[in-house]
């Protein structure tokens, strides 16, 4: 029996400050010794889109919509009391007043961190999404199953 640490997130929600906290944890996991594993899906994998901001991917009109929607980290809306979109940029600014480290340096700290970063498969057929469409960290496409195994052992969390 292996004393392996092991802490595995399900990333659902595109929300910047659930996004924070996935990240958070990771970062805090893998800076102590975890193995993490990361599993965006759905509004999640706006995360780990390439193309940040606005854009118009996907496969079809529809999914290039909500491609547009989504946006990406740097217009994540904040999942209460969202100002009209302002709230990211609110807390991006409180965050760097009180030396916290923004989305954007928890995302950058993953990546060095060799934190393993995984796309929903599923989510991407229906979202419209390729592999392509994310930063070169995304270390695979998995479904549930490999997901699971790849999980096992560990905790897993959902946010």
């Amino acid at each position: 029996m292996t004393n392996l640490k092991k802490l595995s997130i399900i990333v659902f929600s595109g929300d910047f400050d659930k996004l924070t906290a996935a990240f958070t944890l990771a970062t805090g996991a893998a800076a102590v010794g975890y193995e993490v594993n990361l599993f965006f899906t759905f509004w999640g994998l706006d995360a780990i889109k390439q193309k940040q901001g606005r854009a118009f991917i996907g496969k079809d009109w529809l999914t290039k919509l909500f491609g547009f929607m989504m946006g990406g980290t740097r217009v994540a809306p904040v999942s209460r009391l969202n100002f009209f979109g302002a709230s990211g940029n609110i807390f991006r600014s409180l965050m760097k007043k009180n030396n916290v480290a923004t989305l954007e340096e928890l995302i950058d700290a993953a990546k060095v961190l060799g934190i393993n970063m995984y796309a929903c498969e599923m989510a991407m057929h229906i979202l419209g999404l390729e592999k392509k469409d994310f930063i070169q960290e995304v270390k695979d496409v998995l479904g549930v199953a490999t997901f699971l195994e790849l999980s096992e052992g560990g905790r897993t969390l959902f946010i």
